[in-house]
């Protein structure tokens, strides 16, 4: 039995889950979400308790139980506190500015580079060389902020570029001449 699928998922206060057609509807302060259900598994509401459990012991069945569960988790978190991935810009000149659904990005090339939010993902810019992104979707949260950072990867010699806040980076040793 997997670890992960045998936890319960705690419903917040003020969130709903349902299914339905073979989706799962979540609903809370924030917003809500939907995803497919899986065949192979069942979902169980017990007041403010939800289980994932499986009907069979097949493997690709097996696989899935506790992806399935990770995945209500999260749209449960979403939908109830959201989330929020944190960017730097690391470098001389480079900088960021916002307006209202879009980022505009001197990351040191020829041009200016306007990056657009996708629809239910909310930008901040705290300094000019600090990014944030909000949502209730953790998987589209990465994936944008993944978009971003790939504008401008790290310099492994420099350092210089877009990282996540909480990134270390090992700055590699240059030529060295005689």
């Amino acid at each position: 039995m997997s670890r992960i699928g045998k936890k319960p998922i705690i419903l917040p206060q003020g969130t709903k889950l349902e299914l339905k057609d073979g989706e799962v509807f979540v609903t809370g302060p924030k917003g809500s979400l939907k995803r497919p259900f899986l065949k192979g598994l069942t979902l169980a509401v017990d007041g403010s308790t939800v289980t994932v459990a499986r009907t069979s012991d097949e493997k690709t069945i097996r696989g899935y139980h506790g992806l399935m569960r990770t995945l209500i988790a999260n749209m449960v978190d979403g939908v109830s506190q959201g989330f929020e991935k944190k960017l730097e810009i690391v470098g001389i000149g480079y900088r960021a500015e916002f307006q209202t659904g879009s980022f505009t990005f001197y990351l040191g090339y020829s041009h200016p580079i306007v990056f657009a939010l996708p629809e239910g993902i909310t930008g901040q810019l705290e300094k000019q060389t600090q990014v944030s992104i909000h949502g209730i979707d953790k998987e589209l949260v990465g994936q944008v902020a993944a978009k971003i950072r790939a504008l401008r990867k790290p310099d492994a010699y420099k350092n210089k570029g877009i990282k996540y806040a909480n990134e270390v980076l090992r700055k590699k040793a240059g030529k060295s001449g005689k």
